[in-house]
């Protein structure tokens, strides 16, 4: 399964909007190594005939009102795009972060991007005053 998510990963995310530049793919094969390793990580996949053409990478995090989903990759594969896929895979997701205890899913994405479109159909909002910010 790691194989096909590294490989639809590095295909999805080196097209037009995103234009990702790997410099290997050991580089993604580390990746979504290292966000297994990590203590909090929360993982989902949507398969059809075995195959993966959905999956949702990110980790449980502790804050005021309880604990969160924070998702770092969400990503349907090109050929399932616009079929609904992403929307059946995080309603399962907010299902099943209840059932875990955690009440929120948290998300960045790029403005103007057709992910932002995606999220917010599926109940997303941009929080008020809120700055993301990297250095």
């Amino acid at each position: 399964m790691l194989d096909q998510c590294v490989d639809w990963f590095m295909d999805t995310f080196s097209r037009e909007p995103w234009n990702e530049r790997y410099d290997s793919r050991e580089q993604v094969v580390t990746l979504f190594r290292r966000y297994r390793m990590n203590n909090c990580f929360l993982g989902y996949v949507a398969l059809k005939e075995e195959k993966v053409i959905a999956l949702s990478v990110g980790c449980q995090k502790p804050w005021i009102q309880g604990m969160e989903y924070v998702i770092e990759q969400f990503w349907v594969d090109m050929k399932h795009q616009g079929n609904g896929i992403g929307s059946q895979l995080l309603r399962y997701i907010e299902r099943n972060i209840v059932k875990k205890g955690l009440n929120a899913i948290i998300l960045n994405t790029e403005r103007g991007f057709p992910a932002e479109r995606f999220y917010r159909k599926n109940g997303f909002r941009e929080l008020e005053n809120f700055l993301y910010l990297v250095k």
